[in-house]
């Protein structure tokens, strides 16, 4: 018998093989899926009294013949009459097909999640494909369907001893990649590993004189009871563990795992493993596998859990999950949202459970899970909330607290003058080991913040709480890194200041950035030079490396402060050979700029009460002239001062004293301060 397909539109078939090409490997799992439908059905229709037969040894084989160019999936599942063939096969199409065919011709996985066309995906790779079925129902007649991906078809009567269906593909010239093992046996693993009814392809193999050779063994490809479909009470630790080297072959050991057992308000089951996270945060977000029924869907949950979730690895099985819809589908359906949530809750149960019942061994894997908690509070407001919890602080001596805890230990000491609760962090205590010395010395203590998320993060706490307050060790000297009270004292007059920045900013090394000179007592026993960087340029500038739209800060130099200890005998001493070289020679010029300084304040006051157009030109003119005058005797200054600084052995050795406890101290510049304090120790 000839007949036509009851689709509306003759454009099916082209929409499929052109629309579909993209994920044209889909068509072994929809044409396994339906193999194991197949054989479900039957066990449903046996329990129920209407079939005879065994169902003791259902399965799915694959038959790859290289020289017919078929692929051939057969199963012993329920069949198909003629009549079923006519309903299931031919007559897909309903009402305004070609209005839907149109609308989603671009999303070809729309198409085939609306239609149920995982049957017809076969033809996005196939020339031909054959159906060669018999019902379970007594007296059946085994009939053979076969169609050239037009809409005409044959069907006829065949011979058929068993029960069950084979469906036999035609690979195409386009396609013949399909055609190799290797290929089949990829598409397997990743769609049918662990599909509930065995599924077989070839026989296994055993190495014998050198080459691989059949054995009489079946290949069963598949794991049909996988761990997540067991209840937990019946798994063991070691469970969990091979299961999950059975996912990620070449893993690392988990840290925990949580068992998803859910059967209401929707159903959801899965296992889902926290992996150990490298800090450089290069990892791989496709790691949790997305199943329905035990059916591979993907592999790509961005956008369908929340985001911080796609660093957990494991495995997700819901019926509640579309099997065959679009991406865009899956992250608007409300299925999909509330088991979204869910886990989002289960997650954070989970650790916190993990806290309180075992805080010593969470504290031990704290740095293998920090970044995972981190981002989870910094882009989901509700895991935040509860993460809060359990969040642990670590300080440079390695003790860990909670944020109450921490909080109670430091509101004392560490509350500034405006109330604030300041917590100090260093992000390396080798690099900044010098300044958190000198902070704890003050009786402080000082966080470890050294991950990739540690600026967003203090941010995002900062936001959360304005009364508190996070600086880094470095940020300023360690009597102003919690300012106590407001100081008036002015050290030196400007006019010092402008004599003596000169002298050390012409030796700070330009390469670096900008150094900006500030003057400080910091006793005679301090530092006599130490280099600090602002909090909040540093932040913005770690920000704009991870944030686009922050290229402003990130395009400006880095920016320096060069605390010059002026009650340090050695700062003493420069500024002693500074007068005794340089003040007889500068004291002309500074006679002249005080001169001409004075004259400018009398022009100026000449000026006073006049509009522009009343004051002569003449009078503009000496006054621009008079400014000109100035700034050409301070630049004189200005170099005459950088040049002492420049040859001033001294004033060399303590900035690069000060660069090398920063860490910022290398190549040719170390090597001539090493060679610089050999020549000023003999």
């Amino acid at each position: 018998m000839k007949g036509k397909i009851g689709v509306s539109s003759d454009n099916l078939f082209p929409i499929i093989k052109k629309f579909l090409y993209s994920d044209h490997d889909i068509f072994l799992r929809e044409i396994i899926s339906n193999a194991v439908d197949a054989t479900q059905k039957l066990k449903t229709v046996a329990a129920a009294g209407k079939f005879k037969g065994s169902v003791a040894d259902l399965k799915v084989g694959i038959t790859l013949n290289k020289e017919a160019k078929t692929i051939t999936v057969s199963d012993n599942g329920i069949g198909m009459s003629s009549e079923e063939i006519e309903k299931f096969i031919n007559q897909i199409a309903f009402s305004g097909a070609n209005e839907f065919l149109e609308k989603y011709k671009d999303d070809a996985n729309a198409i085939i999640g609306h239609f149920g066309l995982g049957f017809y995906s076969s033809f996005m790779v196939s020339e031909e494909v054959e159906i060669i079925t018999r019902s379970y129902k007594e007296g059946a007649q085994p009939v053979r369907w076969i169609c050239d991906g037009s809409p005409e078809y044959v069907i006829e009567e065949v011979e058929k001893a068993e029960v069950g269906t084979d469906i036999i593909m035609h690979i195409n010239s386009d396609s013949v990649e399909f055609l190799e093992e290797n290929r089949i046996t990829e598409l397997l693993n990743k769609y049918c590993k662990f599909l509930p009814v065995p599924i077989v392809f070839g026989k296994k193999k055993e190495w014998k004189e050198g080459k691989y050779e059949d054995t009489a063994e079946d290949n069963q490809i598949n794991e049909v009871i996988p761990a997540w479909t067991k209840k937990p009470v019946d798994l063991k630790d070691e469970d969990y563990s091979d299961f999950y080297h059975k996912l990620y072959p070449y893993g690392d050991e988990p840290l925990f795992h949580i068992h998803l057992n859910v059967d209401y308000p929707f159903n959801l089951t899965g296992i889902l493993y926290f992996p150990k996270l490298k800090n450089n945060f290069e990892v791989q977000k496709n790691k949790i596998q997305l199943y329905c029924n035990q059916v591979f869907v993907t592999d790509s949950v961005e956008g369908i859990v929340p985001e911080f979730l796609t660093l957990l690895h494991g495995v997700i099985d819901s019926p509640d999950i579309p099997l065959n819809v679009s991406r865009s589908y899956l992250q608007s359906d409300s299925n999909v949202r509330k088991i979204s949530g869910h886990i989002t809750k289960k997650v954070a149960d989970r650790l916190t459970e993990i806290f309180k019942e075992n805080r010593t061994e969470f504290e031990e894997k704290w740095n293998d899970l920090k970044l995972f908690i981190e981002y989870g509070m910094l882009t989901d407001e509700k895991f935040y909330d509860r993460a809060l919890k359990f969040y642990v602080f670590q300080n440079t001596d390695g003790k860990s607290f909670t944020w109450e805890e921490y909080e109670n230990i430091i509101s004392a000491n560490q509350t500034d003058k405006d109330k604030k609760l300041v917590y100090l962090y260093a992000t390396n205590k080798e690099e900044q080991y010098g300044f958190i010395e000198a902070a704890k010395g003050k009786g402080y203590d000082v966080l470890l913040m050294n991950d990739v998320l540690a600026t967003p993060l203090l941010n995002h706490f900062e936001q959360k709480f304005p009364e508190k307050h996070f600086v880094r060790v470095d940020a300023d000297v360690v009597d102003k890194l919690i300012a106590k009270e407001n100081s008036s004292e002015n050290l030196l007059t400007l006019d010092e200041k402008n004599e003596l920045s000169p002298v050390f900013q012409s030796i700070t090394p330009k390469e670096r950035g900008q150094f900006i000179i500030d003057f400080q007592d910091l006793g005679e026993t301090g530092m006599p030079m130490i280099i600090t960087q602002n909090e909040f340029m540093r932040r913005m500038k770690d920000m704009s490396k991870m944030q686009n739209g922050m290229s402003f800060y990130g395009d400006l130099p880095d920016s320096y402060n060069l605390v010059v200890n002026i009650t340090h005998p050695l700062v003493k001493r420069i500024i002693a050979q500074k007068h005794e070289k340089l003040e007889t020679e500068l004291a002309p010029t500074i006679k002249e700029i005080s001169k001409f300084k004075q004259e400018k304040e009398s022009l100026n006051k000449l000026k006073e009460g006049k509009k522009d157009d009343e004051i002569s030109q003449e009078e503009k003119d000496l006054l621009k002239e008079t400014e000109n005058k100035i700034s050409e005797l301070e630049e004189s200054k200005r170099k005459k001062l950088e040049a002492f600084g420049a040859e001033n052995e001294l004033a060399k050795e303590l900035v690069d004293l000060a660069l090398l406890s920063n860490n910022m101290l290398r190549g040719e510049a170390l090597n001539n301060f090493v060679k610089r304090s050999v020549e000023l120790m003999k």
